[in-house]
């Protein structure tokens, strides 16, 4: 809280309003006077009014007992608060089919313009668009569901306001709690929504629903570009690794072990096997293939804060794998140049957990949009140094699981992981023919495209919205 908020006065007719709350939030994060300025709007309706579905269309869902499996034929994409934000689903935790297709949770899966907001924990408020693709994901009964009734609502012109400034003052407003913050549904069920003429409303549909498309294809090329990358190499049967359904690393023996590490799990036989059958093939190794280029963690400095028109955006490991990264802002004038990434740098998060769903040991590609921000010192920096291979081409191999696998295998460290640095250079890289490299990477290439312009379109949908809303309210 800012200390000129202390100072505002608050009337009593405003607790009615709020549900007799007597916590700070709803009177000092704008909600109010944002509902103020939609009652100047000439036509609004309750959020509730807009729905239909289970539970009138807004609902979370009941606390159950989650049985992951692994096996995909018996198993379905589970979605959870963190997830949603991300923009690749490709490594999404796999619910029990049996229990998610039962009565108690088949209502749970997700339906192609239903908007989500992460209803509990430290990112409650947060809002995602369930894209095309998505229709065959569970979510869980930490995410609040938006069904749109499309009788009475295009689900894009939805989703717009929910995610605008407008939606953001009112969803944030309604959060409740303080250790743990919390959303239910009728906390929101009578947030006014701006009505407009069909036209608009539809325009502003038309392009959040491309723009998921997009991120859709996004989605789709990534996974057809590693799958090239191994089937062009003659390796096709390390795109499904199968980690889980082989054997357990327990009471293997090696037989030399030298100065570099006499850590078990950097010789793991699971991972061994990966390694050896990468190095059946013709290709190179890491450490050559980014000579000249780098291979190293990001460099070290002190951050200063500053506002958003004279800084960049400093982005961690967390953020990095959203749709849409988010940051601190730094002063650009004091930020080193080693900070911010070339083009196609795959970048690995390079610090963390060994949990199955932490983001250690994943990597993003830098490319167009990703290319304005800077990054923090806990990436991995992966620049090819040879023309011949593209950072993109590498990005679809280290993007896959069995990379994701090895990769955790070369952890050094204690309660922090990291990449141990001499063993990360001898990966092997398999390298297709210059034929087969230049169309994987033009696929992995397009697909970043498609993000960025989705990500355009998106902020179209909200500039027509906002400007809608303003100039309504006066």
């Amino acid at each position: 809280m800012k200390v000129a908020d202390l100072a505002n006065p608050v009337m009593s007719g405003w607790f009615a309003d709020q549900g007799l709350r007597l916590d700070a939030s709803p009177y000092v994060s704008g909600a109010l006077a944002m509902k103020e300025m939609l009652k100047r709007v000439p036509r609004t309706e309750p959020l509730a009014n807009l729905t239909q579905g289970h539970n009138g269309g807004i609902f979370n869902g009941p606390m159950f007992r989650r049985v992951y499996l692994t096996n995909r034929e018996h198993s379905v994409p589970f979605l959870g608060t963190k997830d949603m934000m991300a923009a690749d689903l490709t490594g999404l935790p796999r619910l029990r089919k049996s229990d998610a297709t039962s009565a108690a949770l088949s209502y749970l899966r997700l339906k192609p313009g239903t908007t989500l907001i992460s209803c509990s924990g430290f990112n409650a408020g947060r809002r995602a668009y369930v894209r095309p693709d998505m229709g065959d994901y569970w979510s869980s009964q930490d995410t609040l569901k938006v069904e749109p009734d499309p009788e009475r609502i295009k689900s894009g012109y939805l989703y717009a306001f929910l995610l605008s400034k407008f939606g953001e003052v009112l969803v944030r407003g309604s959060v409740y709690g303080s250790a743990v913050k919390h959303i239910e549904p009728h906390h929101i069920a009578g947030l006014p929504v701006p009505r407009f003429d069909a036209k608009l409303e539809e325009r502003i549909h038309k392009l959040i629903e491309k723009s998921a498309k997009l991120r859709a294809q996004h989605q789709k090329d990534l996974v057809a570009a590693t799958k090239d990358f191994f089937d062009s190499n003659r390796l096709s049967e390390l795109s499904e690794v199968g980690w889980h359904q082989q054997d357990r690393d327990l009471g293997f023996a090696v037989e030399s072990v030298g100065p570099t590490s006499i850590r078990a799990l950097n010789f793991a036989p699971r991972a061994q096997r990966l390694i050896e059958k990468l190095g059946s093939v013709p290709g190179s190794t890491l450490g050559a293939v980014c000579s000249g280029g780098q291979l190293s963690r990001g460099v070290r400095f002190t951050r200063v804060e500053s506002e958003r028109e004279n800084g960049v955006q400093l982005v961690g490991q967390r953020q990095a794998f959203w749709l849409r990264p988010e940051g601190r802002w730094i002063s650009a004038a004091k930020t080193p140049v080693e900070v911010f990434a070339s083009e196609e740098t795959v970048l690995v998060a390079a610090q963390g957990t060994l949990g199955e769903n932490e983001v250690y040991c994943r990597p993003i590609l830098a490319t167009g949009s990703f290319l304005r921000y800077a990054y923090s010192e806990h990436f991995l920096r992966i620049v090819s140094g040879d023309s011949e291979v593209p950072g993109a081409y590498l990005y679809a191999f280290l993007r896959s699981e069995t990379a994701f696998r090895i990769l955790r295998s070369l952890s050094a460290g204690g309660k922090q992981q990291d990449i141990h640095e001499a063993l990360r250079s001898e990966i092997p890289i398999p390298l297709a023919s210059p034929a087969d490299r230049a169309r994987i990477a033009a696929t992995v290439r397009y697909a970043y495209n498609c993000r960025d312009r989705a990500d355009v379109l998106e902020d179209k949908a909200l500039a027509l919205l906002t400007a809608a809303i303003e100039e309504a309210a006066g």
